[in-house]
């Protein structure tokens, strides 16, 4: 008989890269100890594997939508075979996401219907290029497969959610008809990594690494799909201050070739540097000035915590989650519109031209930052989980009673 409760995770890969992965990777370290851990997943880095247990689910070559679509029944037939084959039951079973129909939690990092939504326009054929178009394809029938999934999953009412935004409910009352009120677990900061102080420390020797010239201001956005991290919003908005030294560190994985007919466009050939992720992300911090992230739509983004946690001063939209724990003009700046180049604009233009009020903006972040930690998330979540088996209990106590 096993001495504490079976938890699954299913996750198609776990590691510390990736913003999504890397909070579950912090959540289950965090409580380790409290639940026999068996995590179904095609890839795990960065979770010690003497304290899980690991199923692992072979991935297959070939398009992402392919791939999916083949984890998403594989996961589930490995799990249905270990639960009849070996007598592995689970008591509960919890998803990043839409990885499968039958869990009991979900933690909520993107409501498609809500992605798709904002992004029509932009994912128009005639609005992209030619040579986009088959991965454009790719995108939309990946994107609506999930939207269909995300339909009956987040319907059932006896389904757990769990938010990293407050934001999060309104999308969830506007598609799926959730009125309740659903526990939020804002992001969790390593501080002895991301700190003001380790910045400060690395900031000459990043800039020189990175070739940046004295009196270059810098402005940094960590993450994958620009468009919607607002890529576009920011070039318009470099362009607008072609007269001062801006410059921008693009971090992602991307590809560039399309981004970088754009920057021509925009005039902004040499001041828009392409550049890869890399374990140590805190020398991207160092080598900015500023961090600046006007998403379309964005859950809750990991890199402006981050860099705030670092004291840097932070722009981010109204449309992303991070806002939640900004006040604007006190420890970061909020952009209402996140298409609106000229508000943006305006405010990297006080961010360089007030070094006081950048200075004042950073301290403000990193004092903000102190109170999200990984340890947090992991007894917050160990609460909602514990809720779960009293309430999966009480529903198989009534059932037995029900049956007599």
């Amino acid at each position: 008989m096993k001495d504490k409760p079976r938890l699954a995770v299913v996750s198609p890969f776990l590691d510390k890269r990736h913003g999504t992965e890397r909070r579950v990777v912090e959540w289950i370290s965090h409580f380790a100890d409290a639940f026999e851990i068996h995590v179904y997943s095609q890839r795990v880095d960065d979770l010690n594997l003497s304290k899980i247990i690991w199923h692992r689910i072979p991935q297959v070559r070939g398009p992402h939508l392919i791939n999916y679509l083949w984890w998403f029944a594989a996961n589930r037939l490995a799990r249905a075979w270990d639960r009849r084959i070996r007598g592995l039951r689970h008591d509960i079973l919890f998803s990043p996401g839409v990885n499968c129909l039958d869990p009991d939690a979900v933690s909520v990092h993107i409501v498609f219907a809500e992605y798709i939504c904002r992004n029509r326009v932009e994912m128009e054929f005639a609005r992209n290029p030619p040579g986009s178009w088959p991965a454009l394809l790719h995108r939309k029938l990946y994107y609506g497969l999930i939207a269909f999934l995300e339909r009956r999953l987040y319907t059932r009412r006896n389904l757990s959610l769990i938010l990293i935004a407050r934001r999060t409910e309104d999308e969830l009352r506007r598609f799926y008809g959730r009125y309740e009120e659903f526990p939020v677990l804002y992001v969790g900061i390593d501080h002895e990594l991301f700190n003001s102080a380790r910045r400060i420390a690395e900031r000459d020797a990043a800039r020189k690494a990175l070739k940046i010239a004295e009196g270059h201001f810098m402005l940094l956005l960590i993450g994958n799909d620009w468009r919607n991290k607002g890529v576009m919003v920011i070039l318009e908005a470099m362009e607008r201050l072609h007269n001062l030294p801006i410059q921008l560190l693009l971090v992602g994985r991307e590809n560039a070739t399309e981004y970088q007919a754009i920057v021509k466009k925009h005039h902004l050939a040499n001041r828009v540097h392409f550049l890869s992720p890399r374990p140590d992300v805190g020398f991207y911090y160092a080598a900015a000035d500023a961090y600046v992230g006007p998403s379309l739509e964005d859950t809750f983004a990991q890199p402006p915590a981050e860099a705030m946690a670092c004291g840097l001063p932070v722009v981010v939209s109204s449309a992303n989650g991070t806002s939640e724990i900004i006040t604007d003009g006190v420890d970061g700046l909020i952009l209402k519109d996140p298409t609106d180049s000229t508000a943006l604009a305006a405010m990297i233009r006080r961010l360089y031209e007030d070094a006081e009020f950048r200075a004042t903006i950073g301290k403000k972040a990193a004092e903000t930052t102190q109170q999200y930690t990984w340890e947090r998330n992991g007894e917050e979540l160990l609460k909602i989980f514990q809720e779960v088996l009293r309430r999966k209990a009480g529903q198989a106590a009534q059932s037995v009673a029900q049956e007599l």
